[in-house]
Protein backbone atom coordinates (compact mmCIF):
# COMPACT_ATOMS: atom_id res chain seq x y z
CA UNK A 1 0.00 0.00 0.00
CA UNK A 2 1.51 3.03 -1.01
CA UNK A 3 1.17 6.07 1.14
CA UNK A 4 1.91 9.57 0.64
CA UNK A 5 3.24 12.57 3.13
CA UNK A 6 1.69 15.78 3.33
CA UNK A 7 -1.25 17.36 2.09
CA UNK A 8 -3.76 15.56 -0.38
CA UNK A 9 -5.56 18.31 -1.17
CA UNK A 10 -4.81 20.15 -4.59
CA UNK A 11 -4.27 24.19 -5.03
CA UNK A 12 -7.20 25.90 -5.51
CA UNK A 13 -7.65 27.99 -9.30
CA UNK A 14 -10.17 30.30 -10.18
CA UNK A 15 -10.38 34.12 -10.46
CA UNK A 16 -10.97 34.47 -6.82
CA UNK A 17 -7.34 33.36 -6.36
CA UNK A 18 -5.13 34.50 -9.33
CA UNK A 19 -7.02 37.20 -11.63
CA UNK A 20 -5.28 36.00 -14.68
CA UNK A 21 -7.37 33.05 -14.58
CA UNK A 22 -9.74 35.06 -16.48
CA UNK A 23 -8.64 35.73 -20.27
CA UNK A 24 -8.12 39.21 -20.69
CA UNK A 25 -7.98 40.08 -17.88
CA UNK A 26 -4.45 40.48 -16.51
CA UNK A 27 -1.81 38.35 -18.63
CA UNK A 28 -0.78 34.97 -17.15
CA UNK A 29 1.16 35.39 -14.19
CA UNK A 30 4.36 33.92 -15.84
CA UNK A 31 4.27 35.77 -18.84
CA UNK A 32 3.69 39.15 -16.68
CA UNK A 33 7.88 38.68 -16.34
CA UNK A 34 8.48 38.34 -20.06
CA UNK A 35 6.04 41.54 -21.37
CA UNK A 36 7.88 43.97 -19.48
CA UNK A 37 10.93 42.56 -20.13
CA UNK A 38 9.74 42.90 -23.70
CA UNK A 39 8.27 46.26 -23.24
CA UNK A 40 11.13 48.25 -21.81
CA UNK A 41 13.30 48.65 -25.08
CA UNK A 42 10.39 49.84 -26.82
CA UNK A 43 9.30 52.35 -24.15
CA UNK A 44 13.13 53.19 -24.56
CA UNK A 45 13.19 53.88 -27.92
CA UNK A 46 9.62 55.70 -28.32
CA UNK A 47 10.63 58.01 -25.54
CA UNK A 48 13.85 59.14 -27.36
CA UNK A 49 12.07 59.62 -30.85
CA UNK A 50 9.40 62.65 -30.22
CA UNK A 51 10.71 65.54 -27.94
CA UNK A 52 9.45 68.04 -29.75
CA UNK A 53 6.05 66.67 -29.58
CA UNK A 54 5.85 66.19 -25.63
CA UNK A 55 6.66 69.74 -25.33
CA UNK A 56 4.07 70.83 -27.30
CA UNK A 57 1.78 68.56 -25.75
CA UNK A 58 2.24 70.05 -22.60
CA UNK A 59 2.00 73.73 -23.78
CA UNK A 60 -1.32 72.73 -24.96
CA UNK A 61 -2.14 70.64 -21.39
CA UNK A 62 -1.20 73.82 -19.28
CA UNK A 63 -2.61 76.16 -21.49
CA UNK A 64 -5.68 74.52 -20.73
CA UNK A 65 -5.16 73.91 -17.07
CA UNK A 66 -4.91 77.50 -17.21
CA UNK A 67 -8.18 78.13 -18.37
CA UNK A 68 -9.67 75.80 -15.77
CA UNK A 69 -9.06 78.20 -13.16
CA UNK A 70 -10.42 81.22 -15.09
CA UNK A 71 -13.74 79.10 -15.47
CA UNK A 72 -14.13 78.61 -11.90
CA UNK A 73 -13.65 82.32 -10.34
CA UNK A 74 -16.28 82.99 -13.31
CA UNK A 75 -19.19 81.67 -10.51
CA UNK A 76 -22.75 83.44 -10.70
CA UNK A 77 -23.01 85.81 -7.84
CA UNK A 78 -25.15 83.85 -5.48
CA UNK A 79 -25.36 83.04 -1.91
CA UNK A 80 -22.41 80.00 -0.79
CA UNK A 81 -22.60 78.61 2.59
CA UNK A 82 -20.00 76.69 4.24
CA UNK A 83 -19.56 75.39 7.68
CA UNK A 84 -16.35 72.91 8.78
CA UNK A 85 -14.62 71.99 12.22
CA UNK A 86 -11.53 69.88 12.82
CA UNK A 87 -12.62 67.07 10.51
CA UNK A 88 -15.54 67.50 7.89
CA UNK A 89 -16.82 70.46 6.27
CA UNK A 90 -19.49 71.35 3.73
CA UNK A 91 -20.15 73.66 0.90
CA UNK A 92 -22.73 74.49 -1.26
CA UNK A 93 -22.93 76.97 -3.63
CA UNK A 94 -24.28 77.20 -7.46
CA UNK A 95 -22.61 73.89 -8.51
CA UNK A 96 -24.04 71.83 -5.49
CA UNK A 97 -23.42 70.29 -2.19
CA UNK A 98 -19.79 69.08 -1.42
CA UNK A 99 -19.40 67.23 1.60
CA UNK A 100 -15.42 66.51 2.84
CA UNK A 101 -14.43 64.30 6.33
CA UNK A 102 -10.74 63.57 6.59
CA UNK A 103 -9.81 62.80 3.30
CA UNK A 104 -12.68 61.52 1.78
CA UNK A 105 -14.94 64.25 -0.15
CA UNK A 106 -18.37 63.54 -2.20
CA UNK A 107 -19.77 66.01 -4.73
CA UNK A 108 -23.27 66.57 -5.66
CA UNK A 109 -25.11 68.50 -8.24
CA UNK A 110 -28.74 69.86 -7.96
CA UNK A 111 -29.91 67.46 -10.15
CA UNK A 112 -28.25 64.38 -8.14
CA UNK A 113 -29.44 66.01 -4.88
CA UNK A 114 -33.34 64.59 -3.94
CA UNK A 115 -33.20 65.95 -0.13
CA UNK A 116 -30.97 67.90 2.37
CA UNK A 117 -32.11 67.33 6.16
CA UNK A 118 -30.38 69.08 8.77
CA UNK A 119 -30.16 68.13 12.28
CA UNK A 120 -28.84 69.06 15.62
CA UNK A 121 -28.55 67.21 19.05
CA UNK A 122 -30.01 67.64 21.79
CA UNK A 123 -27.03 67.31 23.71
CA UNK A 124 -23.38 68.68 22.48
CA UNK A 125 -22.61 70.81 19.54
CA UNK A 126 -23.21 68.48 16.77
CA UNK A 127 -24.94 69.50 13.48
CA UNK A 128 -25.47 66.85 10.83
CA UNK A 129 -26.53 67.31 7.47
CA UNK A 130 -28.05 64.48 5.71
CA UNK A 131 -28.11 64.67 1.83
CA UNK A 132 -30.55 62.43 0.21
CA UNK A 133 -30.71 61.35 -3.33
CA UNK A 134 -33.24 60.13 -5.81
CA UNK A 135 -32.48 56.61 -5.70
CA UNK A 136 -32.65 56.32 -1.76
CA UNK A 137 -28.95 56.78 -0.61
CA UNK A 138 -28.36 59.40 2.20
CA UNK A 139 -24.82 60.60 3.15
CA UNK A 140 -24.93 62.04 6.99
CA UNK A 141 -21.99 64.21 7.62
CA UNK A 142 -21.61 65.34 11.43
CA UNK A 143 -19.98 69.12 12.20
CA UNK A 144 -18.71 70.23 15.89
CA UNK A 145 -19.66 73.75 16.15
CA UNK A 146 -18.20 76.32 18.44
CA UNK A 147 -21.18 76.88 20.10
CA UNK A 148 -24.33 75.86 20.14
CA UNK A 149 -25.68 79.45 18.80
CA UNK A 150 -24.12 78.79 15.53
CA UNK A 151 -26.80 76.02 14.74
CA UNK A 152 -28.84 79.26 14.03
CA UNK A 153 -26.81 80.63 12.19
CA UNK A 154 -25.98 77.70 9.92
CA UNK A 155 -29.59 76.76 9.20
CA UNK A 156 -30.08 79.88 7.99
CA UNK A 157 -27.32 79.89 5.99
CA UNK A 158 -28.02 77.05 4.10
CA UNK A 159 -31.31 77.71 3.65
CA UNK A 160 -30.73 80.60 1.87
CA UNK A 161 -28.71 78.41 -0.78
CA UNK A 162 -30.90 76.22 -1.32
CA UNK A 163 -34.10 78.38 -1.49
CA UNK A 164 -31.67 80.01 -4.57
CA UNK A 165 -30.64 76.78 -6.47
CA UNK A 166 -32.58 74.25 -5.16
CA UNK A 167 -35.19 72.97 -7.28
CA UNK A 168 -38.10 70.69 -5.69
CA UNK A 169 -40.08 68.34 -7.81
CA UNK A 170 -43.01 70.46 -7.35
CA UNK A 171 -41.40 73.23 -8.80
CA UNK A 172 -40.86 71.37 -11.72
CA UNK A 173 -43.76 70.26 -12.59
CA UNK A 174 -46.92 72.62 -13.62
CA UNK A 175 -49.66 73.38 -11.15
CA UNK A 176 -52.97 71.68 -11.22
CA UNK A 177 -54.70 74.39 -11.62
CA UNK A 178 -52.88 75.36 -14.94
CA UNK A 179 -52.78 72.12 -16.72
CA UNK A 180 -56.72 71.29 -16.00
CA UNK A 181 -57.62 75.20 -16.95
CA UNK A 182 -58.07 74.19 -20.27
CA UNK A 183 -59.19 70.22 -20.63
CA UNK A 184 -62.81 71.14 -18.02
CA UNK A 185 -64.34 74.63 -19.65
CA UNK A 186 -64.33 73.14 -23.56
CA UNK A 187 -66.35 70.49 -22.65
CA UNK A 188 -69.76 72.24 -22.14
Amino acid sequence: MEQRIGSSSQPLEGAGFDPAFIPGLTSPASGREEDTKAEEPQDKATAAEPEEDTSEEAAVASGAEESAPEEETAAPDGPVFEASDRRAAIVADHSGVRLRLDDQECEFRWDEIGAVETETARFGKRWTVTVHTPDRRWYPLEIEAPSRSRFAEWDAGLDAVLDEYFEDEADKSPEPDEATAGTGDDTE
